[in-house]
Formats: structure tokens, C-alpha cells, sequence
């Protein structure tokens, strides 16, 4: 393999593992605010973010093994990319998330463009489905920000069984 290679590869690597790094990140983030949401008896967004972070754990493990078919030898990180934040009120989780999941999309488009770039469509294409997901992510996040902002306690109070 030419050195020109090498060093496609390489790139595209550092930036699977810097992604991979931001999903393990959001795993943590997300199931700890699952865990005071459900403590607070929040008990639908909870559940919901819940099943975020279980996306973000399938992602996570795509770009490992994105990793792993490029290279075999190569151990995808397990650094985490940020530090999660702790004790948040409902009141601010959403908003942070929706925060957090559009500039995942900024970083993650140009990943993508990284990837084709250097000669692989097949990580690109991994991202474009991953953007979409995340897409989705912030759509709920987003949404329920507002709706907290608008409704207040009236909507949280739907969110209990």
C-alpha cells in the first residue's frame, strides 16, 4: 500500500475514532440524565431519552467496527469525549441536548466530507446514516425543549405515570 494510502487511512481513522469518542460521551451524558428524569418520576422522558443513548450505544459500535474492517489490528478508543454533566433539572436537559446533537451534525457532515476526501465512501455513507438518526436525536430534543418552554409544568406533569 502506497504512503498516500496510509495516510487516507489514517485520517479517516482519526475521525471514526474522534466520532466514536463523542457517542461514548453521549451515552454517558444521556443515561445519566435517564437516570435523575426517572428518578424525578419523569417517567416518559426518561424512557425516551433512554432509548437515545441505546442509539448512541449502536452508533458508537459502527464506528468501531468501521474501525476494526479497515484495519484489524487497530483498538478503537475508548476515551471519552467530553465530560458529562450532572444533576441537570428537566428544564435544562432538552435544551442542552438539542445543543449538543446539532453540533454532532456540524462535526459529523464534516467527518463525512473527511471520508470522501481520502478515498472512502464507505465510512461517508456510515456517517450520512448516523447523520440522519442524530437528525431525529435533535428533532425530539428540540421538540420537547419547546414544549417545556411553552407548557412548563403543565407538560412535565403529563410526562409522570
Amino acid at each position: 500500500m502506497s504512503s498516500e494510502r496510509n495516510k487516507q487511512i489514517k485520517t479517516v481513522v482519526e475521525v471514526l475514532n474522534k466520532a466514536r469518542s463523542m457517542e461514548l460521551y453521549a451515552i454517558l451524558q444521556y443515561m445519566n440524565q435517564h437516570y435523575g428524569l426517572d428518578d424525578d418520576d419523569y417517567d416518559k422522558l426518561a424512557s425516551e431519552v433512554k432509548k437515545i443513548a441505546i442509539d448512541e450505544m449502536k452508533h458508537a459500535e459502527a464506528f468501531a467496527e468501521r474501525i476494526k474492517d479497515i484495519d484489524g489490528s487497530l483498538e478503537p478508543t475508548t476515551e471519552i469525549g467530553g465530560n458529562v454533566i450532572r444533576g441537570q433539572e428537566a428544564e435544562e436537559i432538552f435544551l442542552f441536548d438539542a445543543n449538543s446533537e446539532d453540533e454532532t451534525m456540524v462535526i459529523y457532515n464534516g467527518f463525512m466530507k473527511i471520508c470522501r476526501e481520502n478515498n472512502d465512501s464507505v465510512s461517508a455513507t456510515l456517517f450520512e446514516r448516523i447523520l440522519n438518526e442524530e437528525q431525529e436525536h435533535f428533532n425530539y430534543f428540540d421538540d420537547t425543549a419547546t414544549h417545556i418552554k411553552k407548557l412548563g409544568n403543565s407538560f412535565l406533569a403529563r410526562q409522570t405515570n
